[in-house]
């Protein structure tokens, strides 16, 4: 039996406390918030998307960083486990599209119930409102930890503190600062999951949600990204599914190199467009362009893309020459967005970066700098698409750091 400190009462750390105590080890959770599970209660719009009903290969495929490293934790603990661990517990679930888990009674204050009950069935001890301030390591190897309130002494302990995102549930970067003052790299934290800032936003288009549309984004003449979904565009920018996946893939890079290219009808071939918006104009000959162009695009989009096609919006539909419908078949087929920058941590759904994952065992958490010493979480360099993959990292590699102690 081992003295165990966890820092940080996250879904993490819940896990981590639950599956050391249920070891056998005596576990101390010490949690900075008023309550558990501050984030987990704004997960899912409120709802706690808990994890992704798929297999341990499909869950690494949506891993944007840290695949390799999470390829043990997956297996060890995967979404098949998460979701037996929280119905054993009497927390009914449902799968909905995309293979999303949530609670039945869409609660997310369910899942962070059923985690806290857990923990104090296992004999968990659980400090709230205690906030750590330092850690002690004597020849590299883990001491003790001490707080605004007091100090433990402990024979291991876990960092679980989280990220950067949402900083208003608690998620001020604590974790980098101890794992830097142990000697840990840190690989700069970027937001994630977050919308994207263009240099000209399209105050028309604002609140308009575009589906089945492709994104592309192109560095350096590269493609590095192309997806079909759901785009948002808003005051600022664009967001919504598609703009959240694309920012896990450009969080690392100079933002001001990459050209973002949105098409709005990737199911029509070129040609077919052609085709499409010929028969358009020539059965509605009369009528000025920004008219006829409503039958292929929403009201406050068809000005912007007239003006990026240099085509006069009340010119008539029959007085529109093949080199102007060859521009305007150009621009819905690659219309130009120009990133600005990414959207801030507040808004961020994770944080990227984190402990430099060389310096973790891959197999245990456990530090290869600080014995005793134990990362897991959003802490961690590892980040994953939105669908329940990042709560699923937390779980699974809870899961490992508690089941290694």
């Amino acid at each position: 039996m081992k003295n165990v400190i966890v820092v940080g009462g996250g879904a993490s750390g819940l896990m981590t406390a639950y599956t050391a105590a249920s070891k056998g080890h005596r576990v101390v959770l010490i949690e900075k918030n008023e309550k558990l599970g501050k984030k987990i209660y704004i997960t899912g719009k409120g709802r706690c998307n808990l994890t992704n009903d798929c297999d341990p290969a499909e869950f690494l495929e949506n891993v944007v960083h840290g695949g390799k490293f999470l390829m043990g934790a997956a297996y060890a603990f995967p979404a098949e486990s998460t979701m037996k661990f929280f119905e054993e517990r009497g927390l009914p679930l449902k799968v909905e599209r995309g293979n999303r888990v949530f609670p039945v009674s869409d609660k997310a204050s369910d899942v962070t119930k059923t985690l806290e009950k857990a923990c104090k069935n296992a004999g968990v001890t659980i400090k709230l409102s205690e906030e750590v301030q330092k850690i002690d390591i004597l020849n590299s190897t883990m001491r003790g930890i001490i707080t605004n309130k007091s100090s433990y002494s402990c024979d291991a302990a876990v960092l679980a503190t989280g990220g950067l995102s949402y900083p208003s549930t608690g998620s001020t970067g604590d974790g980098y600062k101890f794992a830097a003052q142990t000697g840990h790299k840190i690989i700069p934290p970027a937001p994630s999951l977050v919308g994207i800032e263009t240099g000209q936003p399209i105050s028309s288009a604002q609140g308009i949600t575009l589906k089945n549309v492709c994104l592309s984004a192109r560095h350096e003449k590269k493609t590095i990204f192309s997806k079909q979904g759901e785009l948002l565009f808003t005051h600022y920018g664009v967001s919504g599914p598609l703009v959240l996946s694309l920012s896990a893939n450009i969080n690392r890079l100079v933002i001001e190199k990459i050209e973002l290219i949105l098409d709005f009808k990737p199911a029509l071939e070129r040609e077919k467009l052609q085709a499409r918006l010929l028969r358009d104009l020539t059965e509605r000959k009369n009528e000025q362009i920004k008219s006829v162009m409503r039958g292929l695009l929403p009201a406050g989009l068809v000005l912007p893309v007239l003006k990026q096609a240099a085509i006069d919006p009340i010119k008539k539909a029959n007085s529109v020459q093949k080199a102007e419908r060859e521009r305007l078949v150009s621009v819905l087929k690659a219309f130009p967005l120009r990133p600005k920058r990414l959207r801030g941590f507040s808004e961020a759904v994770i944080t990227a970066g984190g402990v430099d994952l060389t310096q973790i065992n891959p197999k245990t958490m456990e530090s290869k700098l600080v014995k005793n010493l134990y990362f897991c979480g959003e802490l961690l360099d590892a980040d994953a698409y939105t669908g329940g993959f990042n709560l699923q990292i937390a779980f699974s590699s809870g899961y490992l750091a508690g089941n290694s102690i």
